[in-house]
């Protein structure tokens, strides 16, 4: 018994530049995109919070519990065969995707999970676990770890633990005041001492798209790693991490059509299977006493425990369904919802958008998605959010578990609009002139 895990279309997908026709098309592959919320149809630009799953992803993931369930890599049986062929093939899916080898794919529950994961295996062989091939993953007092101030929570908090634990000193590359990386200050910060680089692709706050080559060039030039929060790019841009060079990334199903429970971590083979695990337990392992274990070598030494199994097999059905799209696309037409979105939203009175402007056909400006974090002068953010909601229009409010990036703005929280592939420019325009009218709906014009 096999699973169809073809992406099944609506739209024909030419290769031409997406339009607001195919788009149209493609949303039909979304069953929640045709509820109505409030009396409106659903606007939804939350996407870089969690984006919403085409039928393919939930049919295959029903399908998986209804006639191929099983625990994988653990029984003889017919199901538990079939189960680990599929899981495995999930993941020399996903391995593709980001031009990686299977035994580089680690699934976790969440990008978070997978950060937690090398921050406390640097802990671990800090402390003396792992041995001689961990020796250059240890951190002690006079170390460094290095970090940028436009971090999610998560590419963060870890780091921080990571340095109380090791007695390592946490660096922090600041923003300048249109809010770029000043790469000047990452120049200066990675050094001799440093052991750790860890930035986002792409900012959740911002919607920029920082210099990745750049800043793996400064830390390998150190022999430092580098780490990279794919979370916002994975979905949206073309992304091949073994070209990128990074030594580990993170990202997340939940973000890129697949379901929530299952996220990815990507690492070097030789850097994973040296790399002391974090979870331990059954599954792990090939030798157990009452006193010590051995451990398998990457990726199972990193996947204690019953498997994610059939999450995974929907993240590659999700997969599978960006690809057929196609990502350059999915990538262009983002950029133009950005810069519409933008731009119309600057253009109000009372209106600020965070971080620098989008690029112009002159090259001025910077490479973002379709993401625009705002303020509305004399508003609360959450205020605006219910606003719009009333409307149909789902956004983010808050600081979007990134507040020091907020801080650096001088503002406690935004609201965050984020489109993607299912995003019309209908959406984005209406969303604009709901905006528009805020300031005058709580009197503050």
């Amino acid at each position: 018994m096999t699973i169809d895990t073809s992406p099944h279309l609506t739209s024909a997908g030419t290769r031409g530049p997406l339009d607001d026709a195919e788009v149209s098309r493609l949303r039909a592959d979304f069953p929640i995109l045709a509820r109505t919320v409030n009396g409106h149809p659903l606007n939804y630009l939350d996407s870089g919070a969690t984006s919403q799953k085409p039928r393919s992803v939930i049919d295959v993931e029903r399908r998986y519990y209804e006639v191929s369930n099983a625990a994988v890599h653990r029984g003889a049986h017919t199901l538990a065969g079939e189960a680990t062929e599929l899981f495995e093939e999930a993941r020399a899916t996903v391995a593709r995707f980001v031009g990686a080898r299977p035994e580089e794919i680690v699934w976790t529950s969440n990008a978070t999970e997978g950060l937690n994961l090398v921050a406390y295996g640097l802990s671990n062989a800090s402390l003396g676990r792992g041995g001689a091939p961990a020796e250059r993953f240890r951190l002690g007092a006079g170390d460094e770890i290095v970090v940028t101030e436009l971090e999610h929570h998560a590419n963060l908090v870890p780091w921080q633990e990571l340095a109380f634990r090791t007695g390592a000193t946490l660096r922090v590359i600041g923003l300048d005041d249109e809010g770029r990386l000043r790469m000047d200050e990452a120049a200066e910060l990675i050094g001799p001492r440093t052991k750790v680089v860890a930035f986002a692709h792409v900012s959740n706050v911002l919607g920029a798209v920082n210099p990745v080559a750049e800043l793996v060039a400064l830390s390998h030039a150190v022999g430092a790693l580098a780490v990279l929060d794919a979370c916002q790019s994975a979905p949206h841009l073309p992304l091949d991490l073994v070209a990128l060079d990074v030594d580990f990334a993170v990202f997340s199903g939940h973000k890129m059509l697949a379901p929530t429970g299952i996220g990815v971590l990507y690492g070097k083979q030789e850097l994973l299977d040296a790399l002391p695990p974090f979870l331990t337990g059954g599954s792990m392992i090939t030798t157990v006493g009452l006193t010590e274990s051995e451990f398998l070598p990457a990726p199972m030494r990193f996947e204690a425990g019953t498997q994610r199994v059939s999450q995974a097999i929907a993240l590659a059905t999700a997969v599978d369904y960006l690809e057929a799209v196609g990502l350059e696309r999915i990538e262009r037409w983002e950029a133009e919802l950005g810069r519409r979105l933008h731009e119309g939203l600057e253009a109000l009175p009372g209106v600020r958008v965070l971080g620098p402007g989008p690029a112009t056909p002159s090259g001025h400006g910077a490479e973002r998605v379709g993401l625009a974090s705002f303020v509305v002068d004399g508003v609360h953010a959450h205020d605006v959010g219910q606003y719009l909601d009333d409307r149909g229009i789902a956004v983010r409010v808050g600081h979007h578990c990134a507040q020091p990036v907020h801080r650096r703005f001088g503002v406690t929280a935004t609201t965050r609009a984020s489109a993607y592939l299912y995003t019309t420019t209908a959406e984005v325009d209406a969303a604009i002139e709901a905006v528009a009218e805020v300031r005058g709906f709580f009197g503050v014009a």
